[in-house]
C-alpha cells in the first residue's frame, strides 16, 4: 500500500478537525412545515407517541435528563440553530462536520417524522418512511446551505422502502450545497440484503452523484433481546457494519469504482480482526487456507484491506485509546474521528481536552489524517476553506501535548498487518 502519511504537514500548524459524526434535527413539531400535507393526520398520531416516549424517559431517568438539558441548554440549540452550532464547533476546535439525523439521543424529541432517521428500517409503512425522510432532507438542505464549506449533510434514503424512489431522491439531492452523502437503514429485515443486485441502481446513482453511503449505529435485532439492553449494546455495532461486508464481498466497489461507504459510530475495534480473516480468505497461499482461498479469490478484484482508505472509511467517532493504538492495522488512511455532537456519549463540549490525552503519543502527520484529512478526502471537502476556519479555532500539536519530532515508522503498517507474512499474502507496498 502507498505510504498514507507521505507529504502530510508535520509542523505545529492548527489541526483541521472534521468530525465524522455529528447530529442535527428539528424539534419534532417543527417538521410539520416540511411534510407533505397528505400525512399530517398520521404525523399528529406519531407526535403523541413521541411525547409519550419522552414522558417515559423522564419517569425512568428524569434526573439525568434534567441535568443534561439544563447544563447544556445553549449548546443543544445547535441541533437546529446554525449560528449556535457554529459557536459550539468553534469552542470545540472543530472546523467541519458530517451531519446525521436525530439531534436528541436522550429523549428522541429531535427525530425525523415517523422515526425515519437512525431506526428507519423498523418502519413498516413505506409511504411514511419516505414522507419522514423527505421532510428531514428538505430541512437539511436549508441547514447545510447556511455554511456549506463547514457542513457535510447526510440525507435519509430508506432504500428498503423502494429502490426506484431511492434513485429519484439521490438524483434530486445531487449537487445540493453541503449535501455529501446518504444514510440507508442499518438492517434490511425481510427485504433482500444489500449485496443483492436489485440495489445496484442505488449504488450507481450514489457513485455518479458523489454521495457517500452510510449506516449509523442505532438499530439492532431488538425483538430477539427480550428487552435486555445489555444484548442490544453488545450487538448494535455488528448490525451497523454488517452492510460493509455485503457491499465489499459482493464486488460492488469493483462494479462501481467511485462508490464510497462509511459505517458510523460503531467503533473501529473490529476492523483489523475482520480484515485479517477476509484478506486471508482472498489472498492466503499457504496450506492452512489454500482450499478456501481457491473458492473465493475471484469474487473481488483486490484484497479487502485494499478497499479501505479508497472506497471504505470508518466513522469511528471518539476512538478509544486501544483503538488509536491499533490504527496501523485498522487503517491509518481510513479511520475518521468524530465528536458525536450534541449527543452525551461523545466528546462535546470537551473535545480538545480529550485530544490532549488520547493523541499525546501519536505523530503529528498521523493525527492530521485521523482528525480531519481522511474525512476531507472521503467527502471531497474544501480543504482551503476548512484550513482558514481551523486557523482560528483548531488546536495545534503543541496544545495537544504532542512531540513534534515524533515520526511514523516506515514499516508501521506492514508490521501491524501480521497476516501477510503468516499466510503468505503478497504485500504490494
Amino acid at each position: 500500500m502507498a505510504n498514507p502519511v507521505e507529504g502530510v504537514d508535520q509542523s505545529d500548524a492548527p489541526y483541521v478537525i472534521v468530525s465524522s459524526d455529528t447530529h442535527a434535527g428539528l424539534f419534532v413539531e417543527d417538521y410539520r412545515e416540511y411534510l407533505d400535507p397528505s400525512v399530517h393526520a398520521e404525523f399528529d398520531e406519531w407526535l403523541a407517541i413521541r411525547h409519550h416516549h419522552r414522558a417515559m424517559v423522564e419517569e425512568v431517568n428524569g434526573e439525568y435528563v434534567e441535568q443534561w438539558e439544563q447544563h447544556n441548554a445553549e449548546g443543544l440549540r445547535g441541533a437546529y440553530d446554525p449560528a449556535v452550532r457554529d459557536k459550539m464547533l468553534d469552542a470545540d476546535g472543530v472546523a467541519g462536520e458530517v451531519i446525521f439525523a436525530d439531534g436528541d439521543s436522550v429523549t428522541g424529541m429531535e427525530s425525523p417524522p415517523f422515526g425515519a432517521g437512525l431506526q428507519a428500517g423498523m418502519i413498516t409503512d413505506s409511504r411514511l418512511a419516505w414522507a419522514g425522510a423527505r421532510a428531514h432532507n428538505r430541512w437539511l438542505v436549508e441547514f447545510c446551505a447556511s455554511n456549506p464549506p463547514r457542513r457535510a449533510g447526510v440525507a435519509l434514503v430508506p432504500v428498503t422502502h423502494g429502490i426506484d424512489e431511492a434513485v429519484k431522491e439521490i438524483e434530486s439531492l445531487a449537487g445540493k450545497p453541503g449535501i455529501k452523502g446518504i444514510m440507508i437503514p442499518t438492517m434490511w429485515h425481510d427485504k433482500p440484503s444489500y449485496g443483492h443486485k436489485s440495489y445496484d441502481p442505488v449504488w450507481a446513482a450514489c457513485a455518479e452523484a458523489g454521495l457517500v453511503v452510510h449506516t449509523h449505529s442505532g438499530e439492532a435485532d431488538t425483538p430477539a433481546y427480550n428487552e435486555n439492553m445489555a444484548q442490544f449494546m453488545l450487538e448494535v455495532a455488528f448490525w451497523t457494519h454488517r452492510p460493509l461486508w455485503q457491499l465489499l464481498l459482493s464486488g460492488k466497489f469493483d462494479r462501481f469504482p467511485n462508490l464510497k461507504y462509511v459505517p458510523v459510530e460503531c467503533g473501529s475495534w473490529w476492523v483489523a480482526d475482520l480484515l485479517f480473516k477476509t484478506d486471508v480468505m482472498f489472498g492466503g497461499t499457504n496450506w492452512k487456507v489454500k482450499k478456501m482461498a481457491s473458492r473465493t479469490r475471484s469474487l473481488i478484484e483486490r484484497l479487502p484491506s485494499e478497499y479501505f482508505g479508497t472506497n471504505v472509511f470508518i466513522g469511528a467517532s471518539a476512538m478509544s485509546k486501544p483503538e488509536i493504538r491499533r490504527r496501523y492495522a485498522n487503517g491509518l488512511d481510513a479511520l475518521m474521528w468524530g465528536t458525536d455532537y450534541p449527543h452525551p456519549e461523545g466528546t462535546w463540549p470537551n473535545t480538545v481536552e480529550r485530544l490532549t490525552t488520547d493523541f499525546r503519543a501519536v505523530p503529528v502527520e498521523e493525527t492530521r489524517l485521523l482528525l480531519g484529512l481522511n474525512a476531507v478526502r472521503c467527502y471531497d471537502l474544501d480543504l482551503d476553506e476548512l484550513t482558514t476556519i481551523a486557523a482560528e479555532v483548531g488546536p495545534t500539536p503543541t496544545q495537544l501535548n504532542q512531540d513534534l519530532s515524533l515520526r511514523t515508522p516506515t514499516d508501521a503498517v506492514r508490521e501491524a498487518r501480521f497476516w501477510f507474512d503468516d499466510y503468505g499474502i503478497e504485500w504490494k507496498g
